[in-house]
């Protein structure tokens, strides 16, 4: 098979990875890649993966067999949907399923009719509205645009004055563009996250090994929110017993509602939940693979990928076995110093191939190669992903690596894992 993934993150590059691990694998082209990406695909540039018929153009000329869409944006846009219309089986939702995460008050209001578990909430168009809400629901609480914001559009209010200053920020500033003209308003949860990846053929649902993320820049879970500045999997908050209950008060419930909803949801589904003392509760739905737990699910991933992304897109996977691989993974994310906000780029990368021979896989989140040389060229810039027996022997093997790789300002957490290490010592 031809097989083309869409994007240029570390996301991208951990998919190109495993699914170049495929038999079905021929050859595995990337729109438009990034360096890391080039090792096991081919890289064209050039064409704006924000449009579609430029992309099913280019699936057709190389006889594209499977297109694999990793960011939202395109799959918000239709991607899918254009590539199906020509015969082309692509993996992901079609532009309605897809609106679970391009509209969050869509979800919101999604949980609300079909009685799946998630915060309390009230969508706001009018900023002089949202803030009276605020005033008389108190702080801590959570303001969100409503829109695709690039994973950056939450902001968690722990006083008065932050969840006020919230709303000038998004619907005063427009700190997020168009993506912020509504806002939800949503109650403060408690509790520890986990990170529920599905496969789906929309009408079965398979949960991925459970993980956890690091939304905040910096230790100790502070500083501003991030794309994620890394990953353990499993997750020990994801017992066996809540995965139960997750697969039974919130996954079948999600799929059954969207196909009753009229919008059958294939591809690849992320819960990102709250483990409250009431049960788990949905902080948020994604379209896609998350960025980084996509790091460090699939190397766990025992079955053919290519295999499970087939059974998704021809409805076939309540058929289909999904195999898991023992042991524990670990992606810790070098950033730019200064990421989230304003940073540098074009520094020189060294010690990659180290890290990699030391036994790591470095994935590619915002690099560019430049006579002969990698750069970087991003905020999150790479993720060292290690893989071990255990959570702590995953975390001293992929901190190992880090050490290994250098370059101007280089920002990274030294505690990923520590919620997984705490309770391992408990």
């Amino acid at each position: 098979m031809n097989i083309l993934v869409v994007g240029s993150g570390a996301r991208e590059h951990t998919l190109a990875w495993k699914l170049s691990q495929s038999k079905h694998a021929d050859k595995l082209y990337a729109v438009p890649g990034n360096p890391g990406m080039a090792n096991v695909a081919e890289c064209i540039s050039g064409v704006s993966i924000e449009d579609n018929a430029a992309v099913v153009k280019l699936a057709q000329e190389k006889a594209i067999d499977l297109v694999v869409v990793g960011p939202e944006v395109p799959l918000t846009n239709g991607m899918v949907d254009a590539l199906k219309e020509v015969g082309i089986k692509a993996f992901g939702p079609e532009k309605l399923g897809a609106e679970i995460e391009g509209s969050k008050a869509f979800s919101k209001g999604l949980m609300k009719k079909y009685n799946i578990p998630t915060a309390k909430y009230e969508v706001f168009t009018e900023a002089e509205a949202a803030k009276e809400y605020i005033k008389a629901e108190g702080a801590p609480i959570v303001i969100k645009a409503d829109g695709l914001a690039a994973g950056k559009g939450v902001i968690v209010a722990m006083t008065m004055d932050e969840a006020l200053g919230a709303i000038d920020e998004i619907m005063g500033d427009g700190a997020f563009g168009s993506a912020g003209a509504r806002v939800v308003v949503e109650e403060f949860m408690a509790g520890e996250e986990v990170s529920v990846l599905c496969f789906t053929d929309g009408k079965t649902i398979i949960p991925m090994v459970p993980s956890q993320d690091h939304k905040r820049v910096n230790d100790n879970d502070e500083g501003p929110n991030t794309g994620g500045m890394g990953a353990y999997a499993p997750a020990p908050v994801g017992t066996p017993e809540l995965l139960a209950e997750v697969q039974k008060t919130i996954l079948d419930p999600t799929i059954k509602a969207m196909e009753q909803e009229g919008r059958l949801y294939k591809g690849c589904l992320y819960a990102g939940l709250m483990v409250t003392d009431k049960g788990a509760k949905v902080v948020e739905f994604n379209c896609r693979f998350g960025d980084p737990e996509t790091q460090v699910v699939l190397p766990l991933l025992e079955s053919d990928l290519v295999e499970v992304m087939l059974a998704c897109i021809d409805g076939k996977l309540a058929e289909t076995e999904v195999k898991w691989s023992t042991g524990a993974a670990v992606c810790i994310v070098m950033a730019a110093g200064g990421y989230p906000k304003s940073y540098r780029k074009g520094d020189e990368i060294t010690g990659i191939d180290e890290a990699e021979k030391a036994g790591n896989t470095v994935f590619h989140a915002g690099t560019k190669a430049q006579d002969g040389k990698i750069l970087t060229n991003g905020g999150r810039v790479l993720g060292v992903v290690a893989k071990a027996d255990g959570i702590k022997e995953a975390v001293d093997k992929a901190y190992a690596g880090v050490d290994m790789i250098k370059f101007a300002d280089a920002h990274f957490r030294h505690d990923i894992a520590h919620w997984a290490l705490e309770r391992l010592n408990k």
